[in-house]
């Protein structure tokens, strides 16, 4: 008699399914590829798949708020964690091969070359920077260069810095640049942070090395790995395409910041921290930080919009980021697609949002009547 055989682990084909969804941006490379190929109608197919394919897969498949085991494993993790590896090839080759082909492309006029890398710029911004976010929260020093290299693709390198020193530290306070305040619109937003964002990061390295007794300049400063991977980039353009190469690779690089700062101007619209008094702040909740559980855009943002839990536990993989109804965290009425979309309208943004931010503040800080040092000061007054 034989004992009974044990039971089967989930096979990698198993684990590779449930991953799978998140691998869908790899759909959006070949549609810029049609794009550059014959122009024309061909230009719209990314922004139609990023921003209003998703909007339309959210309203049909709904929300998720199913949650993963947070005992998985790194082994349990690996086909989540491959799509943001093997996407830093994937982007740079797509950006070199279009780098070469466009200007050279004589069936595309001017127009067209810009409309082909407004399309790469919405891919490298929607999903390289979303990437490069996931790898540079890791503790292994691959997958933070990794996404070093991501974000000089875009020219955007002091997002690592400026992301995990000042945004996460005082997040939801009006010492965060990217907190966008209560009534701003995103048009008085993105000038104000593609101007302080850089500042901050800059400062809050300066200042780390300050500590250890080291000038800003000393070698253990991001920044010169920064500028030198940007001015690789730059010149690999001007190799690869000339002047109108360089030209074109700032328009994707553009388009790229664009999208990330409209990403970041609504997940924390209006919400602030407790002010405590003494310059301190109440610990971060998952209710400073706008929740979205719809299923698609998610896919395509691999947990991004799980805003709430990555402010909250900002060491979890995107696999594991846990879902928050409404009585833990303020939710959004849509997924980032259309959000988005409806930020670069400020009378309907603040429609749509404003009463939203007033039911949170009533529901969580009914004792505080006067907001407006929230705005103005970088520590208001307790109440």
């Amino acid at each position: 008699m034989t004992d009974a055989p044990a039971p089967l682990a989930p096979s990698e084909l198993a684990k590779f399914s449930r991953a799978l969804p998140f691998w869908l941006s790899l759909a959006l490379v070949p549609l810029a590829w049609i794009g550059a190929a014959y122009g024309g109608w061909a230009l719209v197919l990314v922004p139609i798949a990023t921003w209003y394919l998703f909007t339309l897969l959210d309203a049909a498949l709904g929300l998720n708020t199913e949650n993963a085991d947070l005992s998985a494993g790194e082994p349990d993790l690996f086909w989540y964690r491959l799509i943001t590896t093997i996407w830093v090839p994937v982007q740079f080759v797509l950006l070199a091969s279009l780098l070469w082909y466009v200007p050279q492309a004589e069936h595309l006029n001017t127009l067209e070359r810009v409309g082909v890398f407004f399309g790469v710029g919405v891919i490298t911004g929607t999903v390289g920077i979303n990437y490069s976010h996931e790898l540079m929260h890791q503790k292994n020093k691959t997958e933070r260069w990794l996404a070093d290299i991501l974000l000089a693709m875009v020219l955007y390198s002091h997002f690592r810095s400026e992301h995990l020193l000042v945004h996460h530290r005082y997040v939801a306070t009006p010492r965060d640049p990217v907190t966008a305040r209560y009534n701003e619109g995103f048009h008085r937003f993105y000038p104000r942070v593609l101007r302080e964002c850089w500042l901050s990061a800059f400062r809050a390295e300066k200042a780390m090395l300050a500590r250890r007794e080291m000038p800003w300049y000393a070698r253990g400063n991001p920044f010169w790995r920064y500028w030198a991977l940007q001015l690789g980039f730059l010149v690999l353009a001007f190799v690869l395409g000339g002047w109108s190469g360089v030209g074109l690779f700032l328009v994707q690089a553009g388009v790229a910041i664009w999208q990330l700062e409209l990403v970041n101007y609504i997940e924390h619209y209006g919400l602030t921290r407790k002010h405590l008094g003494g310059g301190k702040y109440e610990h971060v909740q998952p209710r400073h930080s706008w929740n979205a559980a719809h299923k698609a855009s998610n896919w395509l943002l691999i947990n991004l919009q799980r805003h709430s839990d990555h402010h909250y536990k900002p060491d979890r993989r995107f696999p594991v980021l846990q879902n928050y109804g409404p009585q833990d965290a303020p939710q959004l009425p849509y997924g980032y697609p259309l959000m988005t979309m409806v930020a670069m309208m400020p009378p309907l943004w603040r429609r749509v949002m404003n009463p939203r931010v007033r039911q949170w503040r009533a529901t969580y800080y009914p004792e505080i009547t006067d907001w407006q040092p929230y705005r103005t000061a970088s520590n208001p007054e307790p109440h």
